[in-house]
């Protein structure tokens, strides 16, 4: 296997985890356990997407040049998300709530694109549209979790 090879696979194999993992957590109880182990997996599976991402696109710059982008963008979305809830800075949740949401997004339009020429009925679509359906799916949601969770704390507490 070559170094891209090995890099690659690295790439799909923790992408694919990340997908996976990250759609299990967003619908997971958000409590500690379960919801907490799925959230690390998810941001220790993006640093191995991201430093593969990092590496292939570098080797392959010319095909791949707008994957290194996407990566740093993407993986600055999940660091904030996860440093958000790891420090728990004023007004944590929602920053949370975004930058995990956020780079989820970045992986699905990543994955879309990637791929999408090779997915039947998707490939007679423009490829523009896929670079910012996920974004416009996506920011939709985090703005109304935000808010029900916004709304949910300014609520006078009953013990």
């Amino acid at each position: 296997m070559t170094v891209f090879g090995f890099f690659l696979t690295l790439h799909i194999t923790f992408g694919t985890l990340c997908l996976i993992v990250g759609l299990i957590a967003a619908f997971s109880k958000k409590q500690r356990g379960w919801h907490t182990f799925l959230g690390e997996l998810y941001h220790g599976s993006y640093v191995v997407v991201f430093i593969s991402a990092v590496v292939t696109s570098v080797m392959h710059w010319q095909e791949s040049a707008y994957l290194f982008f996407i990566a740093f963008f993407s993986y600055g979305l999940a660091l904030y998300g996860y440093q958000a809830r790891k420090r728990r800075s004023h007004n944590w949740l929602p920053k949370h709530i975004g930058g995990m949401l956020g780079s989820y997004i970045g992986i699905v339009t990543a994955v879309l694109i990637v791929n999408v020429s090779d997915i039947p009925i998707l490939n007679e679509f423009p490829t523009l549209i896929f670079w910012f359906l996920p974004t416009a799916i996506g920011t939709p949601i985090i703005i109304a979790v935000s808010r029900r969770i916004k709304t949910r704390s300014s609520q006078p507490q009953i013990d």
